[in-house]
C-alpha cells in the first residue's frame, strides 16, 4: 500500500484556506493509496473551540468524503467538531463510496486545557482498508501504550498530532517505540509551523516494526513524504518472531 503523509502549516482558524492548500496537495501525488493530515488539519489545535468547530458533516468532512471518491483513495485526519452541544477531537477516515469511520480522542491533552471543553472518547478504533488494519490514535495518546497496545487486530498505528517542538524528541522516540513493541508500521503526522500558543517543527515519519524509518518529512519544513507498507513482510515478521504471543494479558476498564 502507497501511503502519503501531509505535514502541513496550518492557519490558524482558516479552514477554507487549510482545505484548500490540502486539495492541492492530494492532488498531485497520483497512485496514493492513503493520505493522511495532522491533528485538527481545517483549524489548528484549538482548545477554545466556540465559533471553530465544524458542525458534524461540516466542510472539511465534507472535502475528505468528496476527495476520497474523485481520487480513489482513502484520507484520514482529525477535525475539531461540534455535535448536539459537545466538542470532540474526532479522527476520520474517510474511504471512497461514503464511507466514513471515526475515532475520538481519549486521552485529552490536560497540560493544555483540552479537557475542559472537549469529551473523550471510549472507543477503540480499527479501520479496514484494502486488506491493511489501522488503529486509529491522536497525539496525546502515544504517551499511554496500553491504549495503543496490538492484540492482534491491527496492522498499523495511525498517529495524527499537533506535538510542540519543546517536545518533539519524545514524540520522535515514542513513535519508534510503538513500531517495535507492537510489531507494526506507524504512520505518524505532525504539523508545522506556529499557533498563538506554539510553535511545531514536524517528525512525521511512516517507521517499519523494526523501528527503521521508511520515510520522513524534513524537520520545520511543510512538505510530503510517501512510503509503501508491504503486509507480506510484516506477516513474516510477525510468524517468525511472534513477541505478541507473549504478552501479558490485561483488560481495560
Amino acid at each position: 500500500m502507497k501511503i502519503t503523509i501531509l505535514q502541513t502549516d496550518i492557519r490558524w482558524a482558516d479552514p477554507t484556506w487549510n482545505v484548500n492548500r490540502a486539495d492541492e496537495i492530494v492532488r498531485r501525488h497520483e497512485g496514493t493509496e492513503l493520505f493522511v493530515l495532522p491533528e485538527m488539519f481545517s483549524t489548528g489545535f484549538c482548545t477554545r473551540p466556540q465559533g471553530i468547530a465544524e458542525p458534524a458533516g461540516g466542510k472539511g468532512l465534507e472535502w475528505m468524503r468528496r476527495t476520497a471518491d474523485e481520487c480513489g483513495c482513502a484520507i484520514a485526519g482529525s477535525i475539531a467538531v461540534e455535535e448536539e452541544g459537545r466538542y470532540y477531537n474526532r479522527f476520520f477516515f474517510v474511504k471512497p463510496g461514503g464511507q466514513i469511520e471515526w475515532y475520538d480522542k481519549k486521552h485529552l491533552f490536560t497540560y493544555g486545557g483540552e479537557h475542559y471543553i472537549y469529551t473523550p472518547g471510549s472507543r477503540r478504533t480499527v479501520v479496514e482498508w484494502c486488506g491493511v488494519r489501522f488503529l486509529l490514535q491522536v497525539c496525546y495518546d502515544l504517551r499511554f501504550p496500553v491504549w495503543s497496545r496490538n492484540r492482534g487486530d491491527y496492522d498499523v498505528a495511525l498517529y495524527v498530532a499537533s506535538w510542540p517542538t519543546p517536545r518533539v524528541e519524545a514524540w520522535k522516540a515514542l513513535l519508534r517505540a510503538r513500531a517495535i513493541e507492537n510489531q507494526c508500521y506507524v504512520v505518524a503526522v505532525n504539523r508545522v509551523g506556529e499557533d498563538p500558543f506554539c510553535q511545531y517543527s514536524g517528525g512525521s515519519a511512516v517507521i517499519n516494526p523494526y523501528g527503521k524509518t521508511l520515510a520522513a518529512c524534513e524537520d520545520g519544513c511543510a512538505c510530503e513524504a510517501e512510503a509503501v507498507i508491504d503486509m507480506e513482510t510484516l506477516e513474516d515478521f510477525r510468524r517468525k518472531f511472534p513477541v505478541l504471543n507473549d504478552a501479558d494479558a490485561f483488560r481495560l476498564e
